[in-house]
């Protein structure tokens, strides 16, 4: 079941991936940029965040699954919109080399990762006006385990290609699957 949070504008599907607002501009042709760092992922994100009217009224609520909408993408970077509602979780992931950033821009939700053999699982607190940002390498699970929904903005460079998924094991993440932008 879903729930649609702005009934007056036209419905988005679950999952889906098109393009909405302008949100980063393509880049020219024959622009050869690598990709975005991380900070300037998180600077993307922030300052997304704090203009809610470009994307408050794209949020749906879907009891199935996370919901998930593709607002901006160009040649160096993507930016999605996430509802979570309490317990949907994205599992252990990574990011198919791409670096990344996200912020939540309403709720809470919590991400756990591993830090080391000094370290083992860190699980952190992420409120409302937080934002992480990553490197290519990073894996980590995110979910809602707050009373109620959630809505993050993430930004990825280059744009996502793949995502593979681990399952946490006594010796550490074991990688189960991999999907392709096909299954988004």
């Amino acid at each position: 079941m879903s729930l649609d949070l702005a009934p007056d504008t036209p419905a988005a599907t679950t999952n889906s991936t098109a393009t909405a607002t302008a949100t980063a501009a393509p880049s020219p042709a024959g622009d050869t940029r690598g990709p975005l760092t991380p900070n300037a992922l998180r600077k993307v994100v922030r300052e997304l965040a704090e203009r809610p009217e470009q994307w408050i009224h794209h949020v749906r609520l879907s009891t199935e699954e996370r919901w998930y909408r593709r607002l901006a993408a160009d040649d160096d970077h993507e930016v999605w919109l996430i509802s979570w509602l309490p317990g949907q979780s994205t599992g252990f992931h990574d990011h198919g080399g791409s670096r990344g950033a996200f912020t939540v821009a309403l709720g809470e939700l919590e991400e756990l990762s591993l830090g080391g053999p000094e370290q083992g699982l860190l699980i952190r607190r992420i409120p409302s006006g937080t934002a992480r940002a990553f490197g290519p390498e990073y894996v980590h699970d995110v979910r809602n385990t707050a009373s109620g929904p959630a809505v993050t903005l993430h930004a990825y460079s280059p744009p996502l290609s793949s995502m593979a998924h681990y399952e946490l094991r006594a010796g550490g993440l074991v990688r189960t699957s991999e999907e392709g932008p096909d299954q988004w």
